[in-house]
């Protein structure tokens, strides 16, 4: 394959890997948490650290690494203790965000607006040797987190109360969480885009939830689902010359699409297996409906 030649395809295709990866590994717990925002929001607090990484002649994706990490642990204290100030406080912060990356990328000396533009939508052929080993460490960061502490992440997503009588350290497993999706937007601001990668950390888990009944399962197909797009985003643009970021968030939609398309049918095969192992001599009202994500499904 001659997109394998190149030097900076192979980078690309690393960092999209990655990605696909990274991405949903962390959506998953922001969607049982019914934050599925948290992502875009903390990609426009993340826009001030790329200002900052041009201004300071730093690195934009660690500098956006600290900014977004702060933010994302910001956003948290905001919603322990914000209350009903919480969304204004909140709206402040990404608004902030955004305007501060682009009034510092413009101080910085010979930066522009064009300079940002791949931050926020993604770009291959800037994807350099030093992003690749700054997305792979923090890649690993988050892989460690996602799964090694999946049991843990899980319980407080689902109700943080009981993991609170369990004896979990809640607001120090939430502050993990929002950190680690900080990292993640910045894992894949290079490849996907500041403004659209909260459709990665969102959509494929949205997508496996059409066919998996269980958590181990949806987050697995998430996962596949993940890599897939992303590395068909990436190989799509460069032989079509469309926009990397924009191509795997529409193959993203497209992939929730004929997977809800076909969970239709499977769903009707399900209830007529139901019914047919229901014993015959019990009447219908007195059948348990069959539940979706309950804690004896979830199969951590």
């Amino acid at each position: 394959m001659d997109i394998l030649d190149y030097a900076f395809m192979q980078r690309a295709l690393l960092a999209a890997v990655l990605v696909g990866i990274t991405a949903p590994a962390v959506g998953i717990y922001l969607v049982q948490r019914r934050q599925a925002l948290m992502g875009d929001g903390i990609g426009h607090v993340a826009m001030t650290g790329v200002g900052l990484g041009f201004l300071l002649s730093a690195s934009p994706v660690w500098m956006a690494t600290a900014v977004s990490v702060l933010g994302a642990v910001t956003m948290e204290l905001i919603r322990w203790y914000g209350r009903t100030r919480g969304d204004i406080a909140l709206a402040m912060l990404f608004y902030g965000g955004m305007a501060g990356g682009v009034m510092f990328i413009n101080l910085a000396p010979g930066g522009s607006n064009a300079n940002l533009t791949s931050y926020l939508f993604g770009s291959l052929s800037t994807v350099s040797e030093s992003d690749v080993t700054a997305i792979c460490l923090l890649a690993a960061f988050v892989v460690l987190v996602t799964i090694g502490l999946r049991r843990q992440l899980f319980a407080v997503s689902q109700d943080e109360e009981f993991a609170r009588v369990t004896g979990l350290p809640v607001r120090a497993l939430n502050l993990l969480t929002a950190i680690t999706a900080a990292v993640t937007v910045t894992v894949a601001m290079r490849v996907v885009g500041l403004l659209l990668v909260s459709a990665l950390m969102v959509v494929p888990v949205a997508a496996a939830q059409q066919l998996s009944r269980s958590f181990a399962a949806t987050f697995a197909l998430a996962v596949a689902i993940g890599v897939t797009v992303t590395i068909g985003g990436t190989v799509t643009s460069y032989y079509q010359d469309v926009p990397p970021g924009a191509t795997i968030v529409l193959l993203t939609i497209a992939a929730f699409i004929a997977l809800s398309v076909l969970a239709a049918p499977l769903a009707r095969r399900r209830a007529r297996a139901l019914a047919a192992d229901r014993p015959a001599g019990d009447p219908a009202e007195c059948a348990i409906p069959a539940t979706r994500g309950t804690s004896d499904e979830v199969g951590v």
